[in-house]
């Protein structure tokens, strides 16, 4: 019985890899026209969020989307080169940067929404509402595991 739970446990996470490396490519495909990448529609959706009217924090951003600083760093680099989001000192703490999407950022983010719309639909051809939910719920599961695993790691460092 261990044998087939480590299968497959081994089988589950190793689904989530591939379907996150997917994601990547044929996401990023969808976008193509726009030239945008799924880690930048990432970044653009956090940021077009009623919450973050005001811009987040490159450790607001890092943390809402679990991602490395320098992974971030790349990519508000090159979203700030094409003129879609802003840096600006936080006026809360003048050692962090303030990232805001401009308004070019926000037509990009219209122009880009319907696009994301038709891969949401085509990726979850088939799912039922009651399937999505129990997917969301489940992946809500293992998330909170593996963000409680690295509190852990990281208070032991």
């Amino acid at each position: 019985m261990l044998f087939m739970l480590d299968e497959l446990n081994n089988r589950l996470f190793f689904r989530l890899y591939q379907t996150a490396n997917t994601l990547n490519k044929v996401g990023s495909r969808a976008l193509d026209s726009e030239q945008v990448t799924t880690q930048q529609w990432s970044i653009l959706g956090a940021l077009t969020r009623q919450s973050a009217r005001e811009g987040m924090t490159v450790s607001e951003l890092c943390d809402y989307l679990m991602v490395s600083r320098q992974n971030m760093t790349g990519l508000l680099s090159r979203l700030e080169e094409r003129g879609v989001v802003s840096r600006s000192i936080d006026p809360e703490d003048q050692r962090s940067r303030r990232i805001c999407i401009t308004d070019k950022g926000q037509d990009l983010w219209n122009v880009i929404t319907p696009l994301i719309s038709g891969f949401y639909e085509d990726a979850a051809d088939g799912l039922s509402y009651d399937d999505k939910i129990s997917i969301v719920h489940f992946l809500n599961k293992l998330l909170g595991n593996m963000k409680d695993m690295d509190r852990r790691q990281t208070s032991e460092l």
